[in-house]
């Protein structure tokens, strides 16, 4: 369970707050839980936190008040039980698919990475192109590393921000597919934070919806409809519109 109680954030020097632009107010007062197995989008106009959000939950920030746990435990920085996927694959240009995935096991003994890294990319389907440089793989490909290269160490919990968004409408619907197949077998936690409306409507089982500078948690929606959702069913449709009223700020 990844609980988040109270957490606030700010960037900059608290005591030059009487300067403006000197601080900035990321977050205040945010409070969730995400239970195992759940999938959870956080969606949101621009700047309201949600990277920063995410980014705490996976301890490469640190909250400025408030705190965050896994499992119990305290989160002060990464660890192997969550992993992470950006917006953009960020590949080592100079690694083939194989080593970009091998990065995040190299504390490990090389006959356990080899096996590990092997099923990785055939969970995402690149295993024909293991030898490949990021050069020569499409965007959906390399997104398909980074995702395999996150899951190698088998986290329980998947946090992924804004993964598809640089993606053409067809790839971008073709990976949430195979992020959900891959979801279903190993049933690991994802918290996803998108702009896309539809997409958290396809993938989640709860929405929560963040307004305001700084950010807070405006409302939470149940997503109840049976997997698979179709895009176009009137119940999909009338979520979505749902959410983007939730978003309006008029």
């Amino acid at each position: 369970m990844l609980e988040i109680s109270d957490v606030g954030k700010v960037f900059g020097d608290p005591a030059a707050a009487a300067q403006a632009g000197l601080v900035h107010h990321a977050l205040d007062g945010v409070d969730l839980t995400v239970g195992q197995h759940e999938i959870v989008s956080l969606v949101g106009t621009s700047g309201c936190g949600k990277s920063t959000l995410l980014r705490i939950a996976s301890g490469l920030d640190l909250p400025t008040t408030g705190r965050v746990a896994l499992d119990g435990r305290a989160v002060t920085g990464p660890t192997p039980e969550v992993g992470m996927v950006f917006q953009e694959p960020r590949l080592m240009p100079w690694l083939t698919v194989r080593e970009n995935v091998r990065l995040a096991l190299l504390d490990l003994p090389k006959a356990e990475q080899d096996a590990r890294i092997a099923e990785a990319i055939e969970d995402v389907g690149l295993s024909k192109f293991i030898d490949a440089y990021p050069r020569q793989l499409s965007g959906g490909m390399a997104q398909r590393t980074a995702i395999a290269r996150a899951l190698v160490r088998q986290p329980s919990f998947l946090l992924l921000d804004e993964p598809f968004s640089a993606l053409d409408s067809f790839t971008r619907q073709k990976l949430q597919q195979h992020l959900l197949a891959l979801w279903e077998r190993s049933r690991f936690t994802m918290v996803f934070v998108t702009h896309d409306v539809l997409e958290a409507v396809s993938l989640s089982d709860r929405i929560l919806v963040m307004r305001g500078h700084p950010g807070r948690i405006h409302r939470e929606i149940r997503v109840e409809i049976p997997r698979p959702r179709a895009r176009t069913a009137p119940e999909v449709r009338a979520l979505e519109e749902e959410i983007v009223a939730a978003l309006d700020l008029s």
